[in-house]
């Protein structure tokens, strides 16, 4: 049984500077965090002020949550927007199956246009997907393309009103309104994306005919295609006075705002107590919003934070139910769906809808309500009691709320709590396992509310000292810019895990693939996620490994290499992915089992798995030299042989095997293996050399690629490679890099930021380190694609390629990991 709690040298280094004033972070990230509690609560600010948007979900769906604060009679929104309520003209696959014409060969004419001849097409009900996709898919697509027609009758003129199309694509896709382009996504996906229609195009759907097309090319992996159309209701905003923001900052542990509302002062701070030292904080469901106010004048002021139930619904037209209670000194407010379908929705863009979500604050001046919006908005606008309005006006859909009023003469401090309980977090091989802070389920949320609660301001005091030391340890080490990517990394790459206890008591850090397939536990995630981990504590980064090995020992995976992934999010059952990386994931496995020993600075660990390890490196020694036509970690480029970069994997693989025997006294096994791997390592240099850099693939002389995973190889000491190799590839990537960073390789401008991490960590020089990680920075400072952190990105535009949300950018840390390395 791993223990509840462990203290290492981050603990003493927060004591130390308790009082220490953080950096303030310059960088205007993509998206800020919010709520970073695991893959399902996660939430995000889309836009540069609070107030500028509604609070989103990863995916892109509204996790709707209001700040307001009111001072006398005046009201400033300060954060997320007034969600408009809407309704479904014509509804999505999800909520019910539609009828369209569909073609996966390509057609002739203006197939998108209302007076086409489509009697050729077939008939199906959307939305159209491959298998595995989404749990909307209602009629199978496997082919590359698909072109759909969807028409629709109206019974009444749509003029004066907002209509909004609201599609779901993967990959991209273009979509006509009546003939007229309406979407264009470029290289993207998206779940339950909205556009809205121009008050032109909307005075055009009269009643009568009309029709939707859409054209979807699935480049990659997994396929869907959804259209519909929803309609704004006519309701009055409430709020529509904003503060006024003056800045913001993200750090690791905590994302500040300030506002001015009228002459008061206004901080909002949102905490997520991400102690990588302490499980128990690290599994525990909870973060904090605070609230500073300050007045030069005597002022009444109110406080209103309201949240819908979407937060726990895979829909917003799912039923919900809302209440609230007393416990202690504490008000909750609580939502999740009526029909409670425990772990029995998995996959990518999804969210979860069973558990509750709550609100929790003091009970002092404070109140809880529930019921439709208008009616909490109203009653708080007033200056009357929610609770005293519970359930109206809420038409079956009721969402939760908290207020506290005080004086403030001066400055008034206090904070409120949002959390989870999810029931059960996990299916594991056929078990359902609950999240790591109720592993015996025992302990109830609103105890583990009540405990966050009393710890509240020595958790800050410690968020405060994290921070503060972060910027200054990370700036010193990397520069500025290098630090404010890694403040806004630190609580993505966490948030996108869920920690959990095996059965046989092994702890299990479980990665959700986000936004990339849904799986989960994915190794090749796993691999540039774990510099993080490794540099805070090793045992969670055993933890991303333990499930892996189970995996292979226990049988139930039965091939010489090691695994993909153990499943689709939350269900990890066995690999769904449709394709084995053998060279890659069995090199990853061993690469990092070795890191683990580095930084504890023994073998145990891999003592444990040392038979399942050997099979892996046996399969590395006859096939990773010149591997065959595979997939690597950068799938999203395809299938292709003789990788030269998975070649290094396979070499520094073998090679961490042979340091690993060495460790365990296996003398005659370390010399035999070692000698392997620098045999390979020299035969790789001669059918790689290009001249003035290596080759992407071995018989492509004129290509080139970043050689990322040779970075083990410096960071150890392992000596398998002339250090001329990568002086020569440093030197020759200076000479691509764009305005937005290093491509990947020659083929294409797009580029994957945390390799960048670990090619400007070859560097020698904290100069030369820099010049590769500013123009990251430059990137994630400009996008123009609002989303969580991505880390597949264009080098030639400020526009992501894909993914976003993702737990890799735990490899930024690599270059903090090489520095601790190197104090050993």
């Amino acid at each position: 049984m791993i223990k509840r709690f462990l203290t290492g040298v981050v603990m003493v280094a927060l004591t130390l500077s308790a009082t220490a004033q953080s950096t303030k972070s310059n960088l205007r990230a993509p998206a800020y965090p919010l709520i970073t509690i695991d893959p399902n609560t996660s939430a995000w600010s889309y836009t540069d002020e609070l107030y500028g948007s509604t609070v989103k979900h990863w995916t892109e769906r509204p996790f709707p949550l209001l700040g307001v604060l009111k001072v006398g009679e005046e009201t400033y929104r300060f954060m997320g927007a007034e969600e408009v309520e809407v309704y479904a003209l014509l509804s999505m696959g999800e909520d019910a199956a539609w009828e369209g014409k569909y073609t996966t060969k390509m057609p002739s004419g203006n197939w998108f246009a209302p007076k086409y001849n489509d009697k050729g097409w077939q008939s199906g009900k959307g939305a159209f997907g491959t298998p595995d996709s989404e749990s909307s898919s209602k009629t199978a697509w496997h082919e590359e393309k698909i072109w759909v027609r969807r028409p629709f009758k109206l019974d009444q003129d749509l003029k004066g009103k907002t209509v909004y199309l609201e599609y779901s694509h993967d990959d991209d896709v273009i979509l006509y309104l009546d003939g007229q382009e309406i979407v264009n996504s470029g290289p993207a996906t998206g779940k339950n994306k909205r556009v809205k229609l121009s008050a032109e195009q909307t005075a055009k759907l009269t009643k009568g005919e009309h029709l939707i097309a859409g054209f979807c090319h699935n480049t990659g992996g997994n396929g869907l295609f959804d259209v519909g159309v929803v309609v704004e209701k006519d309701i009055p905003r409430s709020f529509e006075k904003t503060a006024q923001q003056i800045s913001v900052d993200v750090q690791a542990m905590q994302t500040h705002y300030t506002f001015r509302c009228g002459d008061v002062d206004l901080k909002i701070t949102f905490t997520a107590p991400l102690f990588l030292d302490d499980l128990n904080l690290v599994s525990r469901p909870v973060n904090y919003i605070s609230y500073d106010v300050k007045s030069d004048q005597p002022r009444d002021v109110s406080i209103y934070f309201e949240a819908a139930p979407n937060w726990a619904l895979n829909l917003p037209s799912q039923a919900s139910t809302s209440s609230t209670s007393k416990k202690g000194n504490l008000l909750f407010a609580k939502t999740g769906s009526a029909a409670q379908p425990v772990l029995q929705r998995s996959g990518d863009h999804i969210n979860i809808d069973w558990g509750y979500f709550y609100l929790a604050g003091s009970d002092q001046e404070g109140s809880v309500g529930t019921g439709g919006s208008q009616s909490l908005r109203k009653a708080f606008a007033a200056g009357n009691d929610i609770a005293a309005v519970s359930g109206a006006g809420s038409d079956g859909h009721q969402n939760i709320a908290y207020t506290k009023s005080f004086r403030v003469n001066g400055a008034h401090q206090d904070h409120i709590m949002v959390g989870y309980d999810d029931v059960y977090s996990i299916q594991y091989f056929g078990e359902n396992l609950r999240g790591y802070w109720n592993v015996d389920g025992k302990n109830s949320i609103e105890a583990v509310f009540a405990k966050a609660d009393q710890q509240y301001k020595t958790l800050r005091k410690r968020a405060d000292a994290f921070d503060a030391d972060f910027m200054r340890q990370y700036t010193a080490t990397g520069g500025k810019e290098y630090a404010e990517l890694c403040a806004l990394a630190y609580r993505q790459s966490i948030a996108a895990h869920k920690l959990v206890e095996a059965p046989n008591g092994d702890l299990m850090l479980l990665s959700k693939e986000n936004d990339s397939n849904g799986s989960i536990g994915t190794v090749d995630v796993t691999y540039p996620s774990a510099p993080l981990y490794l540099y805070y504590n090793p045992e969670l980064a055993k933890a991303l490994l333990n499930f892996i090995f189970a995996y292979s020992e226990s049988g139930k995976w039965t091939k010489p290499f090691a695994a993909h992934d153990i499943g689709t999010y939350p269900l990890a059952n066995g690999q769904t992915y449709g394709g084995d990386m053998p060279v890659e994931e069995s090199g990853n496995m061993l690469i990092l089992t070795y890191a683990i020993a580095r930084m504890e600075q023994h073998a145990k660990y891999a003592e444990k798995h040392w038979e399942v390890l050997t099979t892996w490196t046996d399969y590395l020694v006859q096939n990773g030299l010149d591997p065959d036509n595979q997939l690597c970690t950068d799938d999203f480029a395809g299938h292709f042989a003789h990788n030269a970069n998975l070649s290094i994997k396979a070499i520094v693989g073998i090679g961490s095997y042979a340091k690993l025997a060495a460790m365990l006294g296996k003398k005659e096994v370390a010399a035999k293996y070692e000698a392997i791997a620098k045999d390979m390592a020299a035969k790789w240099k001669d059918m790689a050399n290009d001249g003035d850099h290596y080759r992407l693939t071995f018989d492509k002389s004129g290509t080139w690629s970043q050689k990322y995973n040779m970075v083990w190889d410096k960071l150890f000491d392992m000596g398998l490679f002339d250090k001329d190799i990568i002086d020569t590839e440093i030197a020759y990537y200076l000479t691509k890099q764009n305005e937005y960073g290093l491509p990947l390789d020659n083929r294409e401008t797009y580029t994957k930021t945390d390799w960048i991490c670990w090619t400007a960590t070859m560097a020698d020089d904290k100069a030369t380190f820099e010049q590769f990680v500013k123009p990251v920075h430059h990137f994630m400072n400009n996008c123009t694609t609002r989303t969580p952190m991505s880390d597949w990105v264009f080098t030639d535009k400020p526009v992501r390629r894909g993914f976003k949300a993702r737990s890799v950018v735990g490899g930024y840390f690599i270059k903090m990991l090489e520095e601790k390395i190197a104090a050993q």
